[in-house]
């Protein structure tokens, strides 16, 4: 069983994270067939854009604890999305976590439904939202970043359009029942509700644009965020390793498969 989905509608490949099981955790199975994909849809001219989007009720709930990816490899699809030659549009309807942020922050728009909702989880057991920062620290708003870094608090759809994360948000908490994510009718019509109806016209965007002019601003505003990724992912990869060997987060990783409170918790 594949667990990235693919489909194809008007030159807009869809590329569903398909794990519903484990919520969509990036493992390292997930992670090398999500680059693969990718790699595909950068290599096929027929493609004018991507949309990433995933089955069930989470986007993504971030690193799988069982079966995580090495560090490395995930750095490489992070910039795999940064750098692809064609626009990558994260679509959202549920929640996302952790690692999960990172995916989203490295798509160049994103777009979720009024329902969903993000938390940078990783400091309430004892590591840090690391790696991940490549992407979005260049892209969100400091004191934003800074909040929810450090609190772990959720937050919705409206505040992540606020902060940076997300280029936008549908207005009603309606779902997209109506919309089969892993057929690629998410790049259809403006039929449907929710996150489907703010998508279109992003995507009508997308397929009136030439190739050469997409991948020219592509790579204009991607600059940037590489200039991260040059700088600081060996230190950041380093950082990542050694706070998830530690003592306090084996016990925040073992509360967690618990369901209990971590030993610091007041």
């Amino acid at each position: 069983m594949t667990l990235v989905l693919r489909g194809r509608e008007r030159g807009i490949a869809t590329l569903t994270l398909d794990s519903p099981a484990n919520r969509n955790a990036l493992s390292a199975r997930l992670v090398d067939e999500l680059a693969q994909a990718l790699g595909d849809c950068a290599r096929d001219e027929t493609v004018r854009a991507v949309v990433l989007t995933h089955t069930g009720t989470v986007f993504s709930a971030g690193a799988d604890l069982k079966a995580p990816p090495n560090p490395y490899t995930f750095v490489a699809l992070l910039r795999q999305l940064v750098t692809l030659p064609k626009p990558v549009v994260a679509r959202i309807d549920g929640r996302v976590r952790a690692g999960g942020i990172g995916l989203v922050g490295a798509c160049d728009l994103a777009a979720a439904s009024a329902g969903s909702d993000f938390a940078f989880t990783e400091v309430r057991l004892g590591v840090a939202p690391a790696v991940i920062s490549l992407p979005l620290l260049p892209r969100m708003d400091p004191r934003a970043a800074e909040r929810y870094y450090l609190t772990g608090e959720r937050f919705g759809a409206a505040e992540a359009v606020r902060t940076g994360l997300l280029t936008v948000a549908s207005e009603d908490a309606g779902g997209d029942a109506d919309a089969d994510a892993g057929s690629g009718s998410v790049s259809g019509s403006v039929s449907g509700s929710g996150v489907d109806r703010v998508l279109a016209p992003l995507l009508d965007g997308l397929r009136r644009a030439s190739p050469q002019g997409l991948a020219a601003a592509k790579q204009l505003l991607a600059a940037r965020v590489l200039e991260t990724f040059e700088r600081d992912a060996e230190d950041l990869v380093q950082r990542s390793a050694s706070l998830f060997a530690s003592p306090e987060a084996r016990e925040g990783m073992t509360a967690l498969l618990e369901r209990r409170d971590p030993a610091w918790v007041l």
